[in-house]
This record gives structure tokens, C-alpha cells and sequence, in this order.
């Protein structure tokens, strides 16, 4: 997914993963039984802090925090915008 915004600062756009259909067990999840996703894709990078160089990059899969960010809607998808701060870590 491309997007036309650029985050300022330390701030980063997350594209997050769609959350899990069925249990281990093949039970069917309802939409009002499934959890926030707690991870996803960054989409854009901010510039950074002058004395804080960003750490994240675009394409990178990260874990964030479940009450992470800020849900916006972009080119008809849902998307985070947080800081960098605000990730936990990148998985490899």
C-alpha cells in the first residue's frame, strides 16, 4: 500500500495485519470477539528527531502496544499513525 503522507517527526504509518479468522481449534471468530492486531507493516517513516535518528524503516513488520496510535482512514483502509516510541520491536 503506497500512501501520499509524509509523518512528521518521529512518527511512523503502520498498516496493521488483519486480525486472525479462526482459533488453533477451527472455531470461527465473531468481528465483536476479535482482538486489536498487535502487529503490522510500516508504511511511511517521519524524518525523526534532530538528536534521534528513526530506528524503523519502511517495510519493516513491528509489535505494538494493543491502545497504540491513532486509527485513520486512508485511501478507503484503516491505518496507525504513533511514534516510534510506541513499538515494541521488529520482527526479523
Amino acid at each position: 500500500m503506497a500512501v501520499n503522507v509524509t509523518p512528521l517527526a518521529d512518527r511512523v504509518i503502520i498498516e496493521p495485519v488483519a486480525a486472525e479468522q479462526k482459533t488453533a481449534g477451527g472455531i470461527i471468530i465473531p468481528d465483536s470477539a476479535k482482538e486489536k492486531p498487535l502487529k503490522g507493516k510500516v508504511i511511511a517513516v517521519g524524518p525523526g528527531k534532530k538528536d534521534e535518528p528513526m530506528t524503523v524503516k519502511t517495510g519493516d513488520e513491528v509489535l505494538y502496544g494493543q491502545y497504540a496510535g491513532t486509527e485513520v482512514k486512508l485511501d478507503g483502509s484503516t491505518v496507525l499513525i504513533m511514534r516510534e516510541s510506541d513499538i515494541y520491536g521488529i520482527l526479523n
